[in-house]
């Protein structure tokens, strides 16, 4: 009986990082400049050596096996904790730096992200950020085109969501909890007010994020959802839903912090219904996470925190310039531009 060989080769890993994120093995070969044969070889010769399929192959390209996504996590880490080592201690070039996002729309998200990427200790990186649908977040996340996904759950979802998280292999980790919102233009009638009730808002437009052919009631980036409009918007970008905010006096409900920095138009106030949002981030349970996808919750976290915000276990931060606190009532609050 044939014994298997023992060991796997960085090469290897590096291989399938770049098979992984093509999801083709011809492409893959075209950007490391191997033979498209020599590259196949080197997967199965891999998935030799760990003892289990780690892709699926089809004519329209690779997907990752359950096994394959694991692996693929602990891959990353190996290659990102070696190029670190050349670095420091053999002098070599700085590590190019590796890391996907995808979020529903929330200003804090892409905050931090800048953050991110401004204090990146490497000449050399290649980041991604999504600002996508609800179920894209998933997907991306469940097949590692994303390592983070920032997603809300809410006591009407939360079991639909959780259910698809568990199927997905994927874990759902609070940050905070906010007391909704709804965002208008300063000159909406309504902008004024303490605070509003759902009868305030029979008349106006409701804007909220279309979800393509996932349009369930589950997957809304909005709280209830399944109240009827008389008169319903629905759009794909935060400018749109800004610009119709101050074109057409339209609405959408959200988690209630703005900053003045990213649009003076538009105010926060706070929305009367028995509910709360809480905004969390999604990852592989059985993958740990990188380092550098360590570096971008930690900013998540700094953004969050700035605002005042009491992160879930955390005591809330210093409030920077340019922001607004929403002034409802509830001890937690969101740090999002929801919208």
């Amino acid at each position: 009986m044939a014994r298997r060989s023992s060991g796997v080769t960085l090469q290897q890993l590096q291989y399938f990082i770049e098979v992984a994120a093509e999801g083709s093995i011809s492409a893959a070969a075209d950007l490391l400049y191997v033979a498209q044969p020599t590259l196949s070889a080197a997967m199965k010769e891999l998935e030799a050596r760990v003892g289990r399929p780690l892709l699926l192959r089809s004519a329209r390209g690779v997907t990752l096996t359950t096994d394959g996504a694991e692996f693929l996590g602990y891959a990353r880490q190996v290659v990102e904790q070696v190029a670190l080592l050349e670095q420091r201690y053999l002098g070599g070039p700085p590590s190019r730096r590796l890391l996907g996002v995808s979020t529903q729309h929330y200003s804090f998200a892409v905050d931090a992200f800048v953050r991110m990427v401004r204090r990146a200790d490497s000449a050399q990186y290649e980041f991604s950020l999504r600002e996508t649908r609800t179920w894209d977040i998933i997907e991306d996340v469940r097949t590692l085109r994303s390592e983070v996904g920032i997603i809300y759950r809410s006591d009407f979802n939360r079991a639909v969501i959780d259910k698809l998280l568990r199927d997905s292999g994927l874990e759902f980790r609070p940050l905070f909890l906010a007391e909704p919102h709804i965002f208008v233009s300063r000159k909406n009638p309504l902008a004024a007010r303490e605070r509003v009730t759902l009868d305030d808002l029979a008349d106006l437009p409701r804007l909220t994020f279309d979800q393509g052919t996932n349009n369930s009631f589950y997957f809304a980036e909005e709280i209830l959802s399944t109240l009827s409009s008389a008169r319903e918007i629905r759009v794909s970008d935060r400018a749109t839903i800004f610009n119709l905010m101050i074109g057409l006096d339209g609405y959408t409900i959200s988690t209630g912090i703005i900053s003045d920095d990213l649009d003076p138009s538009i105010v926060a106030v706070p929305l009367d219904v028995d509910e709360r949002i809480e905004i969390g981030w999604i990852d592989h349970s059985a993958i740990p996470l990188t380092e550098q996808a360590q570096r971008y919750l930690d900013e998540v976290r700094a953004v969050v925190a700035g605002f005042g915000v009491t992160l879930l276990g955390q005591e809330p931060g210093p409030q920077p310039p340019g922001s607004r606190a929403p002034a409802g009532r509830g001890a937690q609050r969101g740090a999002s531009l929801g919208a």
